[in-house]
């Protein structure tokens, strides 16, 4: 990129270049006028002497009639330039074609306006292409600047007006030195005349005509204008002292040069109304200008008419100091304002950016920090460059972390888009499949995998997952379809065991006396039942034991109890028959007693073994809990019965 474009990156924040502001100091009273009074009523009158400044210098010089009176410099007058706003490099480019065929010489500051304002269109345009080469997939590492048309025609324009610049330069240089040699010829025809009292009155024509050359004759090197004046001055009263006018001549000459001199304070005076500090203070430089060019007044109003200038040239000199104080003021508060802008870039830069959204995030908190800063003012000359340059560091810095950042981002998209797309054909491969179990949960894996896969550009993940739903939904929807029958069969189902379950929850408000052989002629028809849909599975399977489990722990053991009522009862009809039956009954009894309490220990090993980590592993344990607490019942009640028995016999012994 030109070295000229003082841009920031992204953010298109201009360089600053302030046209430098002169204050100019008070002058010394080496620069007072000298007012020699008159040793001789029929001598000429001494003029005031002033310092002549050189205007077409570029440096500001103190150059004044009074004591506090500064010359504007050309610094000044770039300052207040009106410049004018383009918005397109044609029209600079038009605007310099027309100052090259029109011989115009355009000032500094418009050229480094036209420079600036071209830099950065140029600049806004090669970062447009940029962007759209990347948005539209382009690889950065192999994007190209190439030459622009404009920019050649740009230089050549401005390599031209340089070149007529510098010979200006010179040709001016060297006029000032010629204007320079002619009035030191002309102080030495006057000094010559000075130092011959008797031509005097002879010479005053061709004094005045001296005078007037002098005055005809511009601009010479500053360095030299001090001392070309006070030499001049020197001669010129010298002369005046020696100079044998007539009385009436002299007052002619003295009442002319008043009313001029008047006037001029009148103009002076009234720049005091003038709004635009900067132009009274350029005008009343015209004013000494005009001033010192006239010749001296009498004697007795001298002093008065210097000082009625003098006072109103301080009035406008006041205002131009008060004026460059309050921009300093400013400047200073603009400084302190951008200092914080820097700190809050700063801060900014040292945040975590976790993502893309905290760097559009950030992003815009940097632009608008750039739009900040460009609606403030400058900031002192000799910290102007150097806060611009900490402030542009800082944006610059972020925007090539950004750009590393979603550079690195791109690799990542690119192959996390090569991973989807390995799934896509997978997914599509498998879509047409019949083998429905396994290849479910194929696909289901395959989509668990896709969640931890990256993002990838948002128009090409798009595509990628349509692709991929695409054929997952082809694969289930057929799946669906085969299986819908078993579905309204699971349903079914459903149905019939929430009716079995019904009918145990009645059974469990009102009991009746064979209520076991009920509940096991329903839990018999419940486990004949087929499957039922999936979701509902654990739900109805709650149900149904939640409702055996109460049946069971209510009514167990009031059934034990009439049994072994009824084994009592049917005991005293045994013993009728006499002791061997009895015994056989008993015997019969310790078998199964013995045979209850086997299995009751296998099923408790085997508990031991189950893990109970699944839900159909928790299922089975509670089945099988069930099983071992009713084996113990039963176990009980034999027990009981076997007891009834041996009481019995005791009795009857």
């Amino acid at each position: 990129m030109d070295s000229q474009d003082n841009t920031l990156n992204q953010g298109n924040l201009e360089s600053e270049n302030p046209v430098n502001q002169v204050i100019p100091a008070e002058n010394s009273a080496e620069e007072q006028p000298s007012e020699t009074p008159d040793s001789d009523k029929e001598s000429g009158p001494v003029s005031e002497t002033t310092p002549e400044t050189d205007t077409s210098s570029n440096t500001a010089s103190e150059v004044t009639v009074g004591e506090d009176l500064p010359t504007a410099s050309d610094s000044d007058n770039n300052q207040e330039e009106e410049l004018k706003v383009f918005t397109s490099k044609k029209e600079i480019i038009d605007r310099l074609k027309e100052a090259v065929a029109n011989d115009e010489q355009p000032s500094k500051r418009e050229l480094d306006h036209l420079k600036t304002t071209f830099y950065k269109i140029h600049k806004a345009e090669r970062e447009a292409n940029q962007k759209e080469y990347l948005d539209n997939g382009g690889d950065p590492a192999t994007y190209q600047v190439f030459p622009d048309e404009d920019e050649e025609v740009f230089k050549a324009e401005m390599s031209v007006l340089k070149e007529k610049r510098a010979k200006l330069f010179l040709q001016s240089e060297e006029e000032k030195q010629n204007n320079l040699n002619k009035k030191l010829e002309i102080i030495e025809k006057i000094k010559a005349m000075a130092t011959s009292p008797d031509e005097a009155n002879k010479s005053f024509q061709d004094f005045k005509n001296l005078q007037q050359q002098w005055k005809e004759i511009k601009s010479v090197p500053a360095d030299k204008a001090n001392e070309l004046w006070r030499n001049y001055q020197l001669y010129v009263e010298q002369f005046y002292d020696l100079l044998n006018l007539n009385r009436e001549a002299r007052e002619y000459d003295f009442k002319k040069n008043l009313e001029l001199k008047t006037k001029i304070c009148e103009a002076a005076e009234k720049l005091s109304e003038e709004k635009d500090i900067i132009s009274a203070f350029h005008q009343l430089q015209e004013l000494h200008q005009q001033y010192r060019e006239i010749g001296p007044v009498a004697k007795e109003v001298r002093e008065e008419i210097w000082n009625r200038f003098k006072t109103a040239s301080s009035v406008i000199n006041k205002s131009h100091q008060l004026h460059f104080e309050k921009l300093r003021e400013e400047e200073e508060a603009n400084l302190t304002k951008k200092t914080a802008l820097c700190e809050q870039a700063e801060a900014i830069l040292k945040q975590e950016n976790k993502g893309p959204g905290d760097w559009d995030n950030h992003t815009k908190e940097i632009i608008a920090l750039q739009a900040e800063w460009k609606a403030t003012g400058f900031a002192p000359l000799k910290m102007n460059v150097r806060i611009f340059e900490r402030f542009r560091s800082a944006c610059d810095t972020f925007f090539s972390n950004k750009s590393e950042y979603f550079k690195q981002m791109k690799e990542s998209f690119a192959e996390n888009a090569e991973k989807k797309k390995a799934l896509v054909e997978k997914a599509q491969a498998l879509s047409e499949s019949t083998d429905w179990k396994a290849t479910s949960e194929t696909l289901i894996e395959l989509q668990k995998e896709w969640k931890t896969i990256g993002m990838v550009p948002k128009k090409l993940g798009d595509q990628l997952w349509k692709d991929f739903i695409n054929a997952c939904n082809k694969f289930f929807e057929a799946r669906n379809k085969t299986n819908a029958g078993a579905r309204n069969e699971e349903h079914a189902n459903l149905n019939k065991k929430k009716e079995i379950i019904e009918k145990l929850n009645k059974l469990s408000e009102e009991p009746e006396e064979d209520i076991q052989e009920k509940v096991q002629a329903l839990v018999e028809e419940y486990n004949k039942v087929g499957h039922v849909p999936f979701k509902e599975k654990d739900k109805i399977f709650k149900e149904y034991h939640a409702v055996l489990d109460n049946l069971y722990n209510n009514l167990h053991i009031s059934v034990s109890q009439r049994r072994l009522d009824k084994f009592k009862n049917n005991l005293r009809n045994v013993s009728k028959r006499g002791e061997e039956s009895i015994d056989n009954e008993r015997s019969r009894l310790m078998y199964r007693y013995e045979q209850l309490k086997s299995e009751i220990i296998t099923y408790e090993n085997n508990l031991g073994f189950l893990n109970s980590s699944s839900k159909k592993g928790n299922s089975l344990i509670d089945e099988m809990n069930r099983k071992v607490q009713k084996l113990k019942d039963d176990c009980k009640l034999i027990h009981d019965k076997i007891k009834a028995i041996d009481t019995q016999n005791k009795n009857e012994e």
